[in-house]
């Protein structure tokens, strides 16, 4: 019985199962500003999967946002990252929202 064929992993970085709340905010496929609030499904070094409400075509560039509470007055306060650039490589329907793969502009470590 012939085995069937793997595709081949085309992930540079190992996805984690890491929930992270964030905002999306982009232009949808009508030129729309929007911003909406989800959380991660998964997240590496190179991308991310959420799940959002709307459609976005491939290739639609947008900002993730990642809402922190207020730090504490440090003497040296670490520079964090709270906004990302990243764009989309794949949407796929999941009732009743959709799921987008994201690539980010740069990796994140």
């Amino acid at each position: 019985m012939e085995q069937p064929r793997r595709s081949k992993e085309r992930r540079r970085s190992q996805r984690l199962p890491l929930a992270v709340p964030i905002f999306a905010r982009g232009l949808d496929d009508k030129g729309k500003e929007f911003l909406e609030f989800t959380t991660t499904l998964n997240i590496s070094a190179d991308g991310v999967l959420v799940a959002m409400r709307r459609y976005l075509p491939p290739d639609t560039s947008i900002t993730l946002e990642i809402p922190a509470a207020p730090l504490p007055k440090l003497s040296s306060r670490p520079k964090l990252v709270r906004a990302i650039q990243a764009h989309v490589i794949r949407v796929t329907r999941s009732e009743p929202s959709y799921l987008w793969a994201l690539n980010f502009s740069s990796p994140i470590i």
